[in-house]
């Protein structure tokens, strides 16, 4: 049975340890297309993803990843990337998918002249790409928990060996690898999470929110 979103929002846990039992296609099929249909910047979609799940090349992404064990453990581990030549090889698909959608035509032309004149000068581009994936990435981690398997999102890696193992291009950037399989043994302690009296203010600094 599924959980609920807020089931999975209140339980889950980064897991430290999987027991290798495998992800069913559907299933991962199901998680994939979660982060899929994620929402972007201009609906540009820059982000790539690598599903690693053969024991030898889970075990080459170990390697590069600070040996890291549930890197191997884990049944699928989906490295997530952002790929900062995206827009240009996408931006006609993106329009030609939004105009059968409704866009209007003159949308179309200002996407058409902002989106190169906004990207191609971008000061952090790396930041912008960040910022997409991890929205994708989060939709398919929190989708992997409502199917009832465990996650663990990791940021420990070395960028250029992942890149050599994956083969990737020189126009992606890795942001993040997500393990998803079952738990083995303990699961990791409730760190706890900030009140909102500490982290949330109501419409300026410094003002409390009450709720």
């Amino acid at each position: 049975m599924e959980k609920t979103l807020s089931e999975v929002i209140e339980q889950r846990r980064a897991t430290p340890s999987f027991d290798g039992t495998p992800v069913a296609d559907a299933d991962l099929k199901k998680i994939l297309e979660a982060g899929l249909k994620a929402p972007s910047g201009y609906n540009l979609q820059p982000w790539r993803f690598v599903v690693v799940r053969t024991p030898e090349q889970r075990r080459r992404l170990r390697a590069a990843s600070f040996n890291q064990a549930k890197v191997e453990e884990a049944s699928v581990v989906v490295v997530a990337c952002g790929d900062k030549d995206g827009w240009r090889t996408d931006l006609d698909e993106m329009i030609r998918m939004g105009r059968q959608g409704g866009m209007t035509e003159n949308y179309a032309e200002q996407a058409r002249v902002n989106i190169p004149e906004y990207l191609g000068n971008h000061p952090n581009l790396t930041a912008w790409l960040n910022r997409h994936v991890m929205i994708a990435f989060t939709s398919m981690m929190l989708m992997a928990e409502v199917l009832g398997y465990d996650t663990a999102p990791m940021e420990g890696y070395e960028a250029d060996k992942v890149c050599e193992v994956l083969r990737l291009p020189l126009s992606y950037e890795v942001v993040a690898l997500l393990g998803i399989g079952h738990l083995k043994g303990q699961d990791k302690f409730d760190g706890g999470r900030f009140s909102m009296a500490r982290t949330v203010f109501d419409g300026e600094y410094g003002k409390p929110i009450n709720l």
